[in-house]
């Protein structure tokens, strides 16, 4: 179903027209060991954007990830390059802004980070969004940013930026989400825009 164009500002695709915003998934996990989306990554749409919301981990300290697939989710392996930075707030009132190398993709193949060092308190959880740009163009690789505010084991609110692509020309048609170990619980969403 289209959204109207205040939704479409919201998304930050402010200009593209109210046809253009597609809710394409939408589910609640709860207890979930993944989450994939093996539909609606197509040509239909040159942007695709996938939000978070109340991602809470069942396990401390814990990751979460994801990964991309060429063969509609058989295997998550893509290639990935990627660069990384967060500014983050602790209780104490100490703060930092800082390139964050150990979550940097250099040509890797596992699943990408999206948030590190996750809470699994009750209250404890992260809210974001990734965007993912022509994932079905056959003639280049596949560019994604993601931004998440979480709020990590240590009681700090960290804001994660990360950049990067999919190095390989082939459609990529799926996604997955899981946490590096352990379950989840939250909702995620898909848009496509035009």
């Amino acid at each position: 179903m289209p959204l109207g164009a205040f939704n479409a500002a919201l998304l930050g695709t402010a200009g593209v027209s109210t046809a253009d915003v597609v809710l394409l998934h939408d589910t609640d996990y709860s207890g979930a060991s993944t989450a994939s989306i093996t539909s609606g990554i197509d040509s239909t749409y040159g942007e695709y954007i996938i939000k978070f919301y109340n991602i809470n981990a069942a396990t401390n300290s814990v990751s979460f990830q994801w990964q991309g697939s060429i063969d509609g989710g058989s295997n998550y392996n893509v290639t990935i390059t990627s660069s990384a930075f967060q500014a983050s707030h602790t209780e104490a009132d100490a703060t930092a802004l800082a390139y964050m190398p150990h979550q940097d993709s250099a040509q890797q193949t596992g699943f990408e980070v999206i948030a590190v060092d996750q809470g699994n308190g009750s209250d404890e959880n992260l809210s974001g969004q990734l965007f993912l740009f022509n994932p079905s163009n056959t003639t280049y690789i596949k560019h994604f940013t993601q931004e998440t505010m979480a709020n990590d084991n240590s009681d700090y609110a960290v804001h994660d930026f990360k950049g990067g692509y999919f190095n390989t020309t082939d459609n990529i048609d799926a996604v997955q989400f899981k946490m590096s170990s352990g379950n989840f619980d939250g909702t995620i969403k898909m848009y496509g825009v035009g």
